[in-house]
């Protein structure tokens, strides 16, 4: 397995894997899935290429040995202490196998890297188990609930996220 920057040319099938992850039929047979609670696509390629044009955006991918992207996660600066991870996406045939921690530990390197000392992301209140995931890597409620995007799908009742962080 190899962790790297995507490029350009990563695109197409990265939009299929973080949409495959989040809300694909795919993803129903994962646990990470959120198509029960949004309709829609999570990603376009036009969105993640706008978040390429960003300087303080960087998507990593994870790839199998025959090159095959099966997790991703985007990582952006905010401030001058602070990293915002977010979509972190597995493939659903690969969960539970130690894909997403690696990206986890990944994104903790790039955050001491670049001089960041805190992670934050942002989960869907009421997706427990996966809050529960991110507690046991130790991230801890901040306290804060922020909206729920309006650019990642339509929420299929009143959602609204929960702010975690943790100190790295």
């Amino acid at each position: 397995m190899k962790i790297e920057k995507i490029g350009l040319t990563d695109i197409p099938e990265l939009t299929d894997l973080i949409n495959s992850a989040y809300k694909g039929g795919d993803s129903e047979n994962g646990w990470t899935s959120e198509g029960h609670l949004v309709e829609g696509s999570r990603v376009n390629e036009q969105m993640i290429i706008k978040y390429l044009d960003n300087k303080d955006v960087t998507i990593l991918k994870l790839t199998d040995e025959t090159n095959r992207i099966i997790g991703s996660v985007y990582l952006e600066t905010k401030g001058s202490s602070k990293l915002y991870l977010g979509m972190l996406s597995v493939s659903p045939s690969v969960q539970n196998k130690g894909v997403g921690r690696i990206l986890l530990e990944e994104s903790e390197n790039f955050a001491k890297q670049h001089h960041r000392n805190v992670i934050t992301i942002s989960v869907i209140s009421v997706r427990t188990e996966l809050i529960s995931w991110y507690e046991r890597r130790g991230f801890i409620k901040s306290g804060k609930l922020l909206p729920f995007p309006t650019n990642v799908g339509n929420p299929k009742t009143p959602l609204e996220l929960v702010e975690m962080e943790k100190a790295v």
